[in-house]
């Protein structure tokens, strides 16, 4: 399962991605922990920083990989910072180049754990997901992440059920448990797609910390919301495609391409748990065509050698544009997994050279062969 594991995940079609620092101003709202913390627009606001070093400076993209890219560094004084800012500003992260840094205390942790909750569109309700392995590597135990499907109204059952499906007890347990709860507040009154922590950082007294965050905004609830208006003009200056959604990024020959979060988070957990390494994850929006070509461009710039495609409940008019486009423009294997009612619709449109599948865990059993045969 996903933005960073998910990497878990960016996840969602028509969402607004947050920065981290902008989803900690949430977090505040609701009374999840954060560290102090400062925005740093140049780095000559490092001289007048109002906290104590040593302190890490983040570099604020929307994508993942920060630590690994060389995007988060620790420094000890005034005058490191202000070199280390200069480099993280010059420093593109999958392309994308920070126009703000944070600059946040120093914390030490015993113990980091991954916690999210995402819409699964596919069964229209919210999902649970936690971790007791979180941090960089979370992408290295997908199939740790716990599930819980809220399929009920909420309550503090749904949180503690997750704490103890991650191995948590005593106060320890409740303090998660405490955090799972605020996030869904948060994600409920701002009609978030996602919320996500990672890590959860514990220390050695058992307080909990939330070191990273990240928060998709569903755009059409954009207008319900005026205290996130700001943010969405600081995304266009981006000039990110709020459609496009890469769920995560790392070493592997396998892509997914998918129509919603649950969808994905299905796909990367059994392939997880065969044993398989996923390149790119990505979930598009099937009603935006550019959208859709945009993410079968990045498809084709993968260096794979096979292709999941999960396009259930979308329209025929989307998945035909795919089809047109794959049988055309890639050359590695491509499983499709289609509805079996939808197998007739199809029939006419889909290239031999495009497997279809009408069962998941068949699609991803034969991705995972076609895989490992390299």
């Amino acid at each position: 399962m996903g933005k960073q594991f998910f990497q878990l995940f960016n996840l969602l079609t028509r969402s607004m991605d947050l920065l981290e620092y902008q989803a900690k101003e949430l977090f505040r709202q609701v009374d999840i922990p954060v560290l102090p913390s400062q925005r740093i627009d140049r780095p000559t606001d490092l001289k007048t920083l109002q906290m104590h070093y040593p302190v890490v400076l983040k570099s604020q993209v929307s994508v993942g990989s920060r630590g690994k890219a060389g995007g988060i560094r620790f420094v000890e004084n005034t005058i490191d910072a202000i070199a280390a800012a200069r480099t993280i500003f010059n420093l593109p992260i999958l392309g994308e180049y920070p126009q703000v840094l944070l600059a946040e205390a120093k914390y030490n942790t015993s113990q980091e754990f991954y916690l999210a909750i995402a819409i699964d569109r596919l069964i229209c309700r919210p999902i649970l997901l936690g971790s007791s392995d979180g941090g960089m590597n979370i992408h290295a135990v997908l199939n740790q992440i716990q599930q819980v499907v809220v399929d009920a109204e909420f309550s503090p059952f749904y949180a503690r059920r997750l704490a103890l499906k991650m191995g948590l007890q005593g106060d320890l347990m409740l303090a998660v448990s405490e955090i799972i709860e605020k996030m869904y507040i948060l994600m409920q009154s701002q009609d978030l797609d996602l919320v996500e922590i990672n890590p959860l950082g514990v220390d050695r007294d058992g307080a909990v910390m939330a070191l990273d965050g990240k928060i998709s905004v569903n755009h059409y609830a954009m207008g319900r919301h005026p205290n996130l208006k700001p943010w969405q003009v600081v995304d266009v200056a981006r000039n990110r495609l709020g459609t496009l959604s890469p769920l995560f990024t790392d070493v592997g020959n396998i892509s997914i391409l998918c129509s919603g979060n649950g969808l994905a988070l299905a796909m990367l957990d059994g392939i997880a748990q065969g044993g398989g390494q996923v390149a790119q994850c990505i979930v598009v929006d099937p009603a935006s065509s550019e959208a859709i070509q945009i993410a079968l461009d990045r498809v084709n710039s993968a260096d794979v050698n096979v292709l999941l495609v999960n396009m259930v409940g979308s329209e025929i008019e989307s998945c035909q544009q795919v089809m047109q486009y794959l049988s055309h423009n890639l050359n590695l294997t491509i499983i499709w997994r289609i509805l079996e009612q939808d197998r007739d619709k199809l029939a006419g449109l889909i290239p031999l050279s495009i497997k279809l599948v009408t069962n998941l865990d068949r699609a991803i059993s034969q991705t995972l062969t076609i895989a490992k045969q390299g």
